[in-house]
C-alpha cells in the first residue's frame, strides 16, 4: 500500500534519505559494540529506532500517526506467511536431526574425501552439511576445522582448505530451506521461499560449477600425501546413530513436493511429521536421550519428538566437535530471525508511508535507468551495508525494503530482488574482516580473512554472476501483464 501522492512529493531525496543514514550509522555502531550477537535483540532495536527517526520526518512532514501505523500493519500481514514458514523450518530442522536425516548426509559426505581431490571433495562435503543444516556458521565450526586439520595434515594450505569450507558452507546455506538468511530474503522482497530457492538456482548453479573447477585446477597443482582421516568422525556418527540410505526417503519426498509446486507449509510440514515417524523407528534410543529417559515409552516418545520440534535438542556423540553441529534450536531458534522481520517491517512501514521509499526508489530508477542498471545498484547496495553496518541480515532488509518498489515499477517479478540479495548480500559478508561473518569464519578456521579471500571463489562469483545474467538478461523474470 502506497502512501497518498502529496506526502510521497512533499519529502525531498534529503529528508528520505536522513532516516536510512541515521539507522545504517546505529546499526554499524551497535555491531561494532555486540558483534555477532547483534541480532539476538539490539539490531531489532535500533531498527525499531530508525522507525522513530523516520516517524519524526514524517511528522514533519505532516504524515499522521494513524497512517503510519496502517502500513506497518499491512507490512506486517505480508509477512505472515514467511513467518509461519520460518517456525516450521525450525521445527523441521529438529526433525530431521533426531531422525538421523542431517547425520547420514554428512556421514555420507565424508566418504568422498580422498587427499587426490581433497579441495573439490571438500567443497562438496561442506555444500552438503550446510544444505542439510541450513547454517554456515556450524558447517565452518564442525566439518570445516576437521577439514583444515586433515588438509594440514597431508600438506594442502590451510588458506586453500578454508576457501573450499567458506564457498560449500555459503552455497548450502544460501539454497537450504533450513537456512534463516533464505527465508530473510523472499519475506524482505515479497515472494515465497520455494519460488525463491527454485529461482536462486539459476545463478547458483553456474557460479558453483565456476567455483568447482576452479578446485580441480587448484588440485593439479597440489602434491599432497599421507591419507585423509575421517575416521574418528564418521566412527563417532554411527556409534550416535542408525545410518542408513533409508533416511533419504524423507528429503526425497520433500524435494519431489517442491518440485510439483507443492505449497512451501505443507511441505515442510510433511517433512517434519515423517522425521518425526522416521525418529521412532530407526533412532528410539536418540529420543530416549531428548526426553531424558533410559526407556522409551509412548510418553517420553511424544516428549522426544515435541522437544526435537520446538525447543534446543543436542545430542552428545563421541566427539566433542560434532556435538555443537548435533544441535538444533526448533522453533524457538527461528524466533530471532522472526523479531528481525517484524522490526524491519516497522521501520519499512513507517518510511513508506512519509513516502520516503518511493522518493529514494524514484531516485534510483532515475539514476539506474536500464534492468542493469537496477541491478547492480541492488549489489552495490548490499556491498555497502555488509562494509558499514558489518552484518549479512541488514545486508539483505535495508536494501530488500529499498528495492522492493523500484523492482515492481520496472515490472521485474519480486525473485529477481530475493536472488540478487542473497547473491550479493549473503555471500560477501565472509570476506570482509570486520563484518560478523568474516570475524567468526576467520576465527573459528584459524585462516585470515584476506588469507582465505582469493581461495573463496563461490563468495566472490556469486555477485558477477547475478550482473552477468542481469546485463545478457538471462532469466529475468518478469511481473505478470508487464
Amino acid at each position: 500500500m502506497n502512501s497518498p501522492s502529496h506526502h510521497k512529493a512533499a519529502i525531498n531525496i534529503y529528508w528520505a534519505l536522513f532516516p536510512v543514514i541515521a539507522t545504517v550509522g546505529m546499526l554499524a555502531y551497535n555491531v561494532g559494540v555486540y558483534g555477532d550477537n547483534a541480532v539476538g535483540g539490539s539490531n531489532q532495536f535500533i531498527l525499531l529506532m530508525g522507525g522513530a527517526v523516520s516517524a519524526l520526518v514524517g511528522f514533519r512532514h505532516h504524515v499522521t500517526y494513524h497512517s503510519m501505523i496502517t502500513h506497518v500493519s499491512d507490512n506486517l500481514k505480508s509477512t505472515t506467511g514467511s513467518i509461519l514458514i520460518l517456525l516450521m523450518v525450525g521445527a523441521l530442522s529438529g526433525s530431521w536431526l533426531v531422525s538421523g536425516i542431517i547425520p547420514a548426509m554428512i556421514y555420507y559426505g565424508l566418504k568422498l574425501l580422498n587427499p587426490a581431490i581433497f579441495l573439490p571433495a571438500a567443497l562438496i562435503v561442506c555444500s552438503v552439511v550446510s544444505l542439510a543444516t541450513g547454517s554456515s556458521w556450524s558447517t565452518s565450526a564442525t566439518v570445516g576445522i576437521a577439514l583444515v586439520g586433515i588438509g594440514k595434515a597431508v600438506g594442502i594450505p590451510q588458506a586453500m582448505v578454508a576457501g573450499a569450507v567458506i564457498s560449500g558452507a555459503y552455497f548450502g546455506d544460501k539454497l537450504s530451506p533450513m537456512s534463516d538468511t533464505t527465508n530473510l530474503a523472499p519475506a524482505m522482497a515479497g515472494t515465497d521461499l520455494f519460488t525463491h530457492v527454485r529461482y536462486m538456482t539459476i545463478t547458483t548453479v553456474p557460479s558453483y560449477i565456476v567455483t568447482m573447477i576452479a578446485f580441480i585446477i587448484m588440485s593439479f597443482t597440489l602434491h599432497p600425501h599421507g591419507s585423509a582421516d575421517t575416521g574418528v568422525i564418521m566412527s563417532a556418527i554411527g556409534q550416535s546413530f542408525h545410518i542408513t540410505p533409508l533416511l533419504f526417503l524423507v528429503p526425497g519426498l520433500v524435494i519431489f513436493m517442491i518440485v510439483k509446486k507443492t505449497q512451501p507449509l505443507i511441505a515442510l510440514l510433511a517433512g517434519t511429521l515423517l522425521g518425526g515417524a522416521f525418529a521412532l523407528v530407526f533412532q528410539p534410543h536418540v529420543l530416549a536421550q531428548v526426553a531424558g529417559v533410559e526407556k522409551l515409552d509412548f510418553v517420553s516418545a511424544y516428549k522426544g519428538i515435541m522437544n526435537a520440534l520446538t525447543v534446543k535438542t543436542s545430542i552428545v556423540t563421541g566427539d566433542t566437535a560434532l556435538n555443537d553441529l548435533f544441535s538444533s534450536k526448533g522453533m524457538g531458534g527461528m524466533l530471532d530471525t522472526i523479531w528481525l522481520i517484524i522490526c524491519a517491517m516497522v521501520f519499512g512501514g513507517v518510511m513508506e508511508a512519509i513516502g520516503a521509499l518511493h522518493k529514494l526508489s524514484s531516485s534510483l530508477l532515475k539514476m539506474a535507468t536500464s534492468v542493469f542498471g537496477l541491478f547492480a545498484s541492488t549489489v552495490a547496495s548490499c556491498l555497502a551495508v555488509n562494509l558499514t553496518a558489518s552484518d549479512q541480515y541488514l545486508a539483505i532488509v535495508v536494501p530488500g525494503k529499498m528495492f522492493a518498489e523500484p523492482f515492481r515499477d520496472k515490472g521485474l517479478a519480486p525473485e529477481n530482488l530475493s536472488r540478487t540479495l542473497e547473491d550479493s548480500g549473503t555471500v560477501t559478508s565472509a570476506l570482509i574482516p570486520w563484518n560478523t561473518c568474516g570475524a567468526y569464519q576467520s576465527g573459528v578456521l584459524g585462516v585470515g580473512t584476506l588469507d582465505y579471500l582469493p581461495y573463496a571463489v563461490f563468495n566472490y562469483v556469486s555477485p558477477f554472476i547475478t550482473l552477468l545474467f542481469a546485463a545478457l538478461n538471462i532469466k529475468i523474470k518478469k511481473l505478470a501483464g508487464k
